[in-house]
């Protein structure tokens, strides 16, 4: 299983508070710091999923994990009457709904707190769940599993989009020179929030991926399973259904 990282590993609180504290902290950098980062290629990789989404049809999505509303934004284009995005940070839910709100898409996309691993929904809810860069935040990622498995519909889709690392020399000593010097650094220079950015390259360091997270789906309840590494493997595209 996935080591456990933590932001501020002399804290008190546990993973899920101090997750909820450090995304309020950098969400009024989230959005900028994400371009740099990636070099803007997460923007294809959210358009990938919305492309694998959009092919089922979906009348409501829910959104997990939404952050600043990126992908939830993106959703539209699959013609869904109904999108919820739910985050546990108030900090970036309000960065989202100003995006929302000026894209004038109120009537579609709800922003809600709320908890992954408590998620405020009945049984076979939605369509399709979608979470982007967030299932490695889940405090007990079994549990945020099985509840994303309870409220999706049966043969509905879920899609995970997630930093991974390439098993290909020489894209595999790169990424981590990249994640453990570089990311952290660029996160201090230009976050409030020091500590977050090497958070978030260790975090995705210890996350299983490729076959290992295929493995834990499935063990959830999830059938066809397949992974789908994007640029050459620093990111993966996972898709399942109930």
């Amino acid at each position: 299983m996935n080591k456990k990282v933590t932001p501020y590993s002399d804290s008190k609180l546990g993973k899920k508070e101090q997750v909820t504290q450090m995304f309020d902290n950098i969400s009024g950098d989230y959005d900028g710091l994400n371009r740099v980062i990636s070099f803007g290629i997460d923007i294809k990789w959210r358009k990938r999923v919305v492309a694998i989404i959009g092919k089922t049809n979906p009348k409501n999505i829910l959104d997990i994990a939404t952050g600043t509303g990126d992908l939830a934004i993106n959703m539209v284009k699959t013609g869904a009457k109904e999108i919820i995005g739910l985050d546990i940070s108030p900090g970036m839910l309000a960065i989202g709904k100003k995006k929302i709100a000026d894209k004038n898409l109120d009537k579609t996309i709800k922003m809600v707190v709320g908890d992954s691993e408590k998620l405020p929904f009945q049984d076979n809810t939605f369509d399709a769940v979608t979470v982007a860069f967030g299932v490695r935040n889940f405090e007990n990622l079994e549990v945020g599993l099985s509840e994303i498995y309870r409220v999706l519909k049966p043969t509905g889709t879920f899609v995970v989009l997630e930093t991974s690392v390439p098993t290909k020399t020489p894209y595999r000593q790169g990424y981590k020179i990249y994640t453990k010097y570089i990311l952290p650094t660029i996160g201090r220079l230009f976050s409030k929030d020091r500590s977050a950015y090497s958070y978030l390259s260790e975090s995705a360091a210890s996350f299983p991926h490729g076959q290992a997270f295929n493995n834990i789906l499935q063990k959830t309840g999830f059938i066809k399973v397949e992974n789908k590494p994007q640029t050459m493997g620093v990111a993966t595209i996972y898709v399942a259904t109930k």
